[in-house]
């Protein structure tokens, strides 16, 4: 655990703020939630006793979570104490933008600011700030109790030993955080999730597949096949002996036709596409209550991080898959 920081304050108990509430109580840390419900406390210990559970089959401990965890309604006190501040509160600029003006008029100087916006810049919630390059977004994948990756963007003024700091803490508690050399709207993981769902959208659109079928293909294909690899490492092995120089060789122009044409191939959220989407889905998987659907995507989710591949760092060190000198048997184990 990194030293210096043992007082989190998550803002906002939604989806993100519980799960990111969970998995610091699970690594010893105490954490002091902001929400101004009225009914947050009980929600709050409610929500997080569903998701002990699936922390417990990760080995994470769930003792001592109550002596933990502190829920305050006024913001100056709940941030006054702490080390850093994980924000979740609703993605809109003037609301962020005020918020965190306030937040730094009350928070400790050490105090990393870590938003978890799902697209809005630091440089556009810091504008108010008279520091702005203490904020940085910490933008982790739902839920972030289980989901390893958080992308950590830094303000442009921010000290490059700010954003060491984020990245060291956020590998104490079992995450796989990206450093970005860039902010772009919507960062890099919800634009290749947008990017697929435009298609996703599309076919069904067409009519070439339903809702569930489009789930069924990605689930059984690209999903188990970027599990283990993603994009580039997956087409350098599909590029035969030569490996990505035989992808571009003889998939190149194709895909790049797909583009051109998909680029002539407009997917709104319109009336009618939102109708057709949301009747499929009540047919189907809409009729199971979310707490159900909830616990079974977790289930799975949790049998992949259990299994050694999804903790490696990746292919980085080639050592580590090439096999021996003479091992010819190693590509088949």
């Amino acid at each position: 655990m990194t030293q210096d920081i043992r007082q989190i304050t998550v803002i906002g108990a939604g989806v993100i703020g519980l799960s990111w509430t969970a998995l610091f109580l699970a690594h010893g840390l105490h954490v002091t939630v902001h929400d101004i419900a009225p009914d947050a406390e009980t929600r709050i210990r409610k929500g997080l006793a569903r998701l002990k559970p699936g922390l417990r089959a990760l080995d994470l401990s769930c003792e001592g979570w109550d002596a933990r965890l502190h829920v305050e309604p006024d913001l100056a006190r709940a941030v006054a104490d702490a080390d850093l501040v994980q924000e979740n509160g609703p993605d809109r600029i003037a609301f962020k933008r005020a918020l965190w003006a306030r937040v730094e008029q009350h928070a400790p100087a050490h105090a990393l600011l870590l938003s978890s916006s799902s697209g809005i810049p630091t440089r556009q919630q810091a504008r108010d700030m008279h520091a702005p390059g203490r904020l940085m977004i910490g933008h982790p994948f739902n839920p972030p109790h289980l989901i390893p990756l958080v992308e950590v963007a830094p303000h442009r003024q921010t000290p490059p030993a700010l954003a060491q700091r984020a990245l060291r803490f956020y590998r104490s508690i079992g995450k796989h955080p990206m450093l970005l050399r860039k902010e772009v709207p919507g960062f890099v993981a919800n634009r290749l999730q947008a990017a697929l769902l435009r298609e996703a959208v599309l076919m069904v659109k067409w009519g070439v597949v339903s809702v569930d079928e489009l789930d069924d293909i990605v689930t059984h294909s690209i999903g188990l096949r970027w599990a283990t690899g993603g994009p580039f490492l997956s087409f350098h092995l599909g590029g035969g002996a030569t490996g990505f120089s035989g992808f571009l060789k003889h998939f190149a122009r194709g895909v790049q036709l797909l583009w051109l044409h998909s680029k002539l191939s407009p997917v709104r959220f319109s009336r009618h596409m939102n109708k057709m989407l949301l009747a499929q889905i009540d047919d189907s998987f809409g009729q199971v209550p979310l707490t159900e659907l909830e616990a079974e995507r977790d289930r799975r989710q949790i049998a992949l991080l259990k299994q050694d591949f999804t903790r490696t760092a990746g292919y980085a060190d080639a050592t580590a898959i090439a096999p021996a000198a003479g091992d010819h048997d190693a590509h088949a184990r």
